[in-house]
């Protein structure tokens, strides 16, 4: 897929149509009460972003403190920057999509929509070898100790 055509578009689509809904919701509630308005919901998001973004933290932490990957519980955390990120961005439906990516209910299943079409793949080191080879233990599952310096071209050597 190509992903420059569909960025370029959205740079265009996006503040063309948050100019479009300034300009509504300014002549439904006036002036003043749409900048009120957009200053509040930045407010309320960051506000939002900090408790979510510490409950995400702690979800992390303990997953990490059981021995299980935090997968879902990091790519909600992604949602979180981008979320806050679009809350920050003045504009009624760049705050729409930001509080979908803060709010719990509607962050979980898009991450977890995204980890079972296979977007992210998480792979784990534990029980045994990387896909790609011995891993750090060296051949045969045992550690090889050693020491190196470099030398003055910056290759390193065995001491």
């Amino acid at each position: 897929m190509r992903s420059f055509p569909i960025l370029a578009l959205l740079f265009l689509a996006v503040p063309l149509l948050e100019i479009y809904l300034f300009i509504r919701v300014g002549g439904w509630i006036g002036v003043w009460p749409t900048i009120g308005l957009v200053v509040l919901t930045a407010l309320v998001g960051a506000f939002l972003l900090r408790m979510q973004g510490l409950a995400t933290l702690a979800r992390v932490r303990r997953s990490l403190d059981e021995g299980r990957i935090p997968a879902r519980d990091m790519l909600e955390g992604v949602f979180l920057v981008f979320g806050g990120a679009l809350l920050l961005t003045p504009g009624f439906f760049t705050d729409a999509v930001g509080f979908a990516c803060l709010l719990p209910p509607s962050r979980r299943l898009m991450a977890t929509w995204l980890l079972s079409k296979g977007v992210f793949i998480v792979h784990s080191s534990r029980g045994g070898p990387p896909p790609g080879g011995p891993g750090p233990q060296g051949p045969g599952g045992r550690t090889i100790e050693g020491e190196y310096t470099k030398d003055e071209g910056g290759r390193m050597k065995d001491e």
